[in-house]
């Protein structure tokens, strides 16, 4: 695993990720940012499952309620991409002791325009950011969703899904791919129960799913 981390810095991944997007990652997501270190200090030293990414853990409101026997906490800020949510790692988590992360980002980055491979080279960079300040606890990664609101890049998400899921693959045992996209789709389309008026955000029903799809993973993540 190591080495692997390794080579992930050397693939200059910093300089390809937020060179391009310094301004915005330094401003857009502050008064977010501010909010979660305000966050994390009620969290007593506690060990704690933290969910962590964009608006689609952000506005899980019933969170805590559909993992009642775990110690939680909503990590998420509206708006941002998987890079940001490597951006901002070190300062969400500083003092912060997770006992796993459980991910959902890309989304945003993919509307944005960004090419799969930026977004892949993210993910990579935030299982390093991970791994060096927690070592091997258990990652969990939920697959992009397909939204009807970014239907029109549906193939973008399902590359970035795949390659996603074939790293994880080679990585260690501790990382998990949560796939969740084929059940939100009906007729190969995703269905607009599982989704508010606007198309991409997910509505309680859709919750439900991510919620049923996680406790499979109660064992290794919750």
């Amino acid at each position: 695993m190591r080495t692997k981390i390794i080579k992930y810095l050397s693939n200059f991944l910093f300089n390809r990720i937020f060179n391009r997007q310094k301004k915005q990652l330094m401003f857009w997501y502050e008064d977010e940012v501010k909010r979660l270190e305000a966050l994390k200090t009620t969290l007593e030293n506690k060990e704690t499952v933290v969910f962590y990414g964009s608006s689609s853990v952000r506005m899980w409101d019933t969170l805590e309620e559909d993992f009642p026997e775990t110690n939680l906490v909503n990590f998420g800020f509206g708006g941002s991409t998987l890079a940001a949510c490597a951006w901002y790692f070190k300062r969400i988590m500083e003092g912060v002791k997770p006992k796993s992360i459980i991910i959902y980002a890309g989304d945003n980055d993919l509307g944005d325009g960004r090419h799969p491979e930026e977004v892949f080279n993210s993910f990579k960079l935030l299982v390093y950011l991970i791994r060096e300040q927690y070592g091997n606890i258990p990652i969990g990664f939920i697959s992009i969703k397909p939204s009807i609101q970014r239907w029109n890049i549906i193939d973008q998400i399902n590359y970035t899904n795949e390659v996603i899921k074939k790293e994880i693959g080679k990585l260690d045992d501790q990382v998990f791919y949560i796939d969740i996209c084929a059940k939100m789709l009906k007729n190969n389309y995703p269905d607009h129960k599982f989704f508010q008026e606007d198309g991409l955000h997910i509505s309680p029903v859709g919750y439900k799913i991510w919620k049923e799809t996680l406790l499979a993973y109660s064992s290794k993540l919750l």
